[in-house]
C-alpha cells in the first residue's frame, strides 16, 4: 500500500499523509469488528484457543467479508481473560471459552442479539454491562496509551498509521527544531515514568547539550519488579508508539542510534518489536532520511538476562556492552558519558509512548492532565487481593480509595483492606488511614513510598506486614549485585531480624536496629536499589509497628500468617469424627478413627491449614491459634460425644 514512496528514499510528508488516507478510505467499509485481545496474559488464559474458534465458526458460516476479526495486544482488565469488543457497538464480552464462539457469532453479529450470560457483572453488585465503557473498571480511568492497545493490531503498520500513527514524528520534523522539540517535553512536564520521576525535557536537554558526535537513546524495558508488567503490554500491544517516541526523541537530542533493552522473559514483546522495527524501516519511517529530512536514525534490540539491577542505568548499560550489570559511580551521568561512553539519554517504555501525545497534541494540552508537579496520566497494574485485577491509567493525582474502590472493585469477601504496596520491591506499604492519599510523586514520597515504574499490590486483612517486609527484602538481598558492601550485607542482616521476628525468636531492640540499618544502606549505597532497599521495612514500622511488637512480645501473629507462630487445634466438643480433616492432611498429623474424637500431633503437623480449609462451616471444629497456648489434647480414643437435636416439627 506504498503510495508517493516508489523510491529510494522512502516516505515524503505528504506520503505518509496519502499512505494514512488510502488505508482509512480502504477501511471505510462499516463491517462489525471482533477485537480479541491475545498480550501475555490474555493467551496464558486461553485467548489463542478463542481466536481459532472465532476464526473456524466465521469460516462455517462464510462471513469472512461480512465480520472482520482482529487480535490486539492487552486491553487491561486481566481479571476478565479471554475478552472480546464487537466494534462499533463496544459489545463487551468477558471470560470467554471456544464454545462461546459459535453463539456469539448466531445471536450477537447475526441477530443482533445480547448474550446476557457473557455480560461481566459487578462483583459486589452483580449488575450487568452491556457496552465496554459502561464499565467501572473502564469508566473512571483516563486511557490516554492504553486504549490505542484495544485499537491497534500490534503487527500491523498499517493500524498504527489509521489512528494518526508518526504524524507526531512528522510534524516535529517539518515544524520544529530539535530544541524547539526539548522545550515543548519540557513545557509538559513529562516526568520519566521508570521511577524517580525526572523532567524528561531536562534530561534530553542535558544530553543534547553535552559534547559527543554520537549519541544515544536507549528504551529501558527491563521490567522487574514483582506483579507489574504495563511495559511488557505497551510493548506488546502498540510498539509503534514508543518507536515513534524514540525516533522523536533520537532527533531532538542529535542521536542516530536507538537501543530498546527488553528482558528475555518478554519473548512476545520481543517478537512484536523486532517486527515493528522491520515494518519501521521498509517504510522509511527508520534508516537514512526520515520522511525527506537530513535526519537519519536506526533501532536496534538488545535483550538481557533478566537481573533486577540491570533496572538501573549504568548496570543496563554495563549490560549492553558485555559486561556484568553492575551500577557505576554517579557522576559523570549516562547523559555525559554513558553507552560506550558516549553521551546517551535513557527513558522507559511509558515516559517514550507518552511523547508522540504530547508532539501531536501540544504541551499546553498535556499539562493540565494530573496535579500541580505531576503531569499525564500513570499506568498501574493492580493486583493482589483485588476484585478487579489489570492494567489502569488514570490522571495523576487520583486517589487510592477511587483506584482500589471504584476502579478495583473493592477487596473479595467484603473483607477489610488493610495495605497497598506501591513502587515494585523497593517501595513502600500505604495503610487504610491513606486511602485518600493523591497518588503522585510527591504525595507518595511523603507518604515513605515511591512512584517506582507502577506495581501496585493490594493486601487485605489476613496479610502479615512483617512477613511482607521479609519477603521484599529477601527478593532485595537475592538481586543486589554484591558491589556494596552496604547493600549487600545490609539487606542480608535485615532478612536475618526479620526472619527470627517472624519466627518467634525477635528481641527487645530489634526494631530499633532495623531502622539504623536502613539508614546505612540508604546512605553508603551507590545506586536506587540499595538506596530504596529499606522502604519496605521502614514504612511497615511506620505503619503497623503493633504488628512487629505482637511478633516479639506476645510471640503472636495478629494475620494469622507466619507459621512458626500459628498451631492447629481441633475442639474436642465440636469434633464429630468425619474423618475429613484426617483424610486430607497431607502428612498423617491427625490421629482418631470414626468415633473418636480427632487430634494434631503438634510434633508432626506442618501448619498448612488443610484441615481447617476442609472442616465443615457447621461444625468449626478446627481452630487455628496464633500466640496463645495451645490446649492439652484430650487422650486418644476417647469417643465422640454427639448432642441429640431436638425435632422443632415434632
Amino acid at each position: 500500500m506504498r503510495t508517493q514512496v516508489e523510491d529510494d528514499k522512502g516516505l515524503t510528508h505528504e506520503g505518509l499523509k496519502g499512505l494514512r488516507d488510502n488505508i482509512l478510505l480502504a477501511r471505510s467499509q462499516k463491517i462489525p469488528h471482533i477485537v480479541i485481545p491475545s498480550g501475555t496474559c490474555c493467551q496464558a488464559r486461553g485467548s489463542s484457543d478463542v481466536v481459532e474458534a472465532f476464526q473456524k465458526a466465521i469460516e462455517r458460516h462464510s462471513l469472512q467479508d461480512k465480520v472482520a476479526l482482529r487480535t490486539t495486544g492487552c486491553g487491561g482488565f486481566c481479571q476478565s481473560e479471554p475478552n472480546v469488543v464487537i466494534y462499533p457497538e463496544e459489545i463487551y464480552y468477558q471470560k470467554l471459552s471456544p464454545d462461546d464462539a459459535e453463539e456469539v457469532i448466531l445471536k450477537t453479529i447475526l441477530e443482533g442479539r445480547i448474550i446476557d450470560r457473557l455480560l461481566f457483572a459487578d462483583p459486589i453488585t452483580g449488575e450487568r454491562f452491556t457496552h465496554l465503557k459502561e464499565i467501572p473498571f473502564f469508566q473512571k480511568q483516563r486511557r490516554l496509551l492504553l486504549s490505542d492497545n484495544l485499537r491497534v493490531d500490534p503487527t500491523s503498520i498499517e493500524d498504527y498509521l489509521s489512528i494518526g500513527g508518526y504524524s507526531a514524528l512528522s510534524k516535529s520534523l517539518r515544524e520544529k527544531t530539535p530544541d524547539k522539540v526539548i522545550s515543548e517535553i519540557k513545557q509538559s512536564d513529562l516526568r520519566g515514568r521508570g521511577g524517580a520521576g525526572f523532567s524528561t525535557g531536562g534530561k534530553w536537554e542535558l544530553c543534547r547539550k553535552a559534547k559527543g558526535d554520537v549519541k544515544y537513546v536507549i528504551c529501558n524495558a527491563d521490567e522487574g519488579d514483582p506483579g507489574a508488567y504495563m511495559d511488557r503490554s505497551l510493548l506488546e500491544g502498540n510498539p509503534h508508539s514508543v518507536i515513534e517516541g524514540m525516533i522523536i526523541g533520537g532527533y531532538a537530542i542529535g542521536s542516530r542510534e536507538g537501543i530498546v533493552y527488553v528482558r528475555d522473559e518478554y519473548p512476545l514483546a520481543v517478537s512484536h518489536c523486532k517486527l515493528a522495527i522491520g515494518k519501521a524501516r521498509e517504510y522509511g519511517l527508520l534508516g537514512h532520511n526520515i520522511l525527506g529530512s537530513d535526519f537519519s536514525f536506526d533501532i536496534t534490540i538488545s535483550m538481557g538476562a533478566g537481573a533486577f539491577v540491570c533496572g538501573e542505568e549504568t548496570a543496563l548499560i554495563a549490560s549492553i556492552e558485555g559486561r556484568r550489570g553492575t551500577p557505576s559511580q554517579r557522576p559523570p551521568f549516562p547523559a555525559q558519558r554513558g553507552l560506550w561512553n558516549k553521551p546517551t539519554n535513557i527513558n522507559n517504555v511509558e515516559t517514550w509512548a507518552n511523547v508522540p501525545l504530547i508532539m501531536k497534541n501540544g504541551a499546553s494540552w498535556y499539562s493540565l492532565i494530573g496535579t500541580e508537579k505531576s503531569k499525564g496520566t500513570k499506568i498501574f497494574s493492580l493486583v493482589g487481593k483485588i476484585n478487579n485485577t489489570g492494567l489502569v491509567e488514570v490522571p495523576l493525582g487520583t486517589t487510592l480509595r477511587e483506584i482500589i474502590y471504584d476502579i478495583g472493585g473493592g477487596i473479595p469477601g467484603n473483607r477489610r483492606f488493610k495495605a497497598v504496596q506501591t513502587g515494585g520491591p523497593s517501595g513502600g506499604c500505604i495503610p487504610s488511614s491513606l486511602l485518600d492519599l493523591q497518588i503522585d510523586y510527591e504525595g507518595l514520597k511523603e507518604a515513605g513510598c515511591i512512584m517506582g515504574s507502577g506495581g501496585m499490590i493490594v493486601m487485605d486483612e489476613n496479610t502479615c506486614m512483617v512477613d511482607i517486609a521479609r519477603y521484599y527484602t529477601s527478593f532485595l538481598n537475592d538481586e543486589s549485585c554484591g558491589k556494596c558492601l552496604s547493600c549487600s550485607k545490609g539487606t542480608q542482616r535485615m532478612l536475618e531480624i526479620l526472619t527470627d521476628i517472624s519466627k518467634g525468636n525477635g528481641k527487645d531492640g530489634d526494631i530499633g536496629l532495623l531502622e539504623e540499618l536502613a539508614i546505612v544502606i540508604k546512605d553508603a549505597s551507590l545506586c536506587g536499589l540499595g538506596q530504596t532497599a529499606p522502604n519496605p521495612v521502614l514504612s511497615t514500622i511506620r505503619y503497623f509497628q503493633d504488628e512487629y511488637e505482637a511478633h516479639i512480645k506476645e510471640k503472636r501473629c495478629l494475620a494469622g500468617v507466619c507459621k512458626d507462630l500459628i498451631f492447629y487445634y481441633i475442639h474436642p466438643e465440636k469434633c464429630q469424627a468425619c474423618l475429613i480433616c484426617s483424610t486430607n492432611c497431607p502428612v498423617g498429623a491427625i490421629t482418631g478413627g470414626k468415633g473418636l474424637v480427632h487430634i494434631i500431633k503438634q510434633d508432626k503437623c506442618i501448619k498448612c491449614g488443610a484441615c481447617l480449609d476442609v472442616c465443615p462451616t457447621r461444625f468449626s471444629a478446627v481452630v487455628r491459634l496464633s500466640g496463645e497456648k495451645v490446649p492439652e489434647p484430650v487422650v486418644e480414643g476417647v469417643k465422640v460425644i454427639r448432642k441429640r437435636e431436638k425435632d422443632v416439627n415434632t
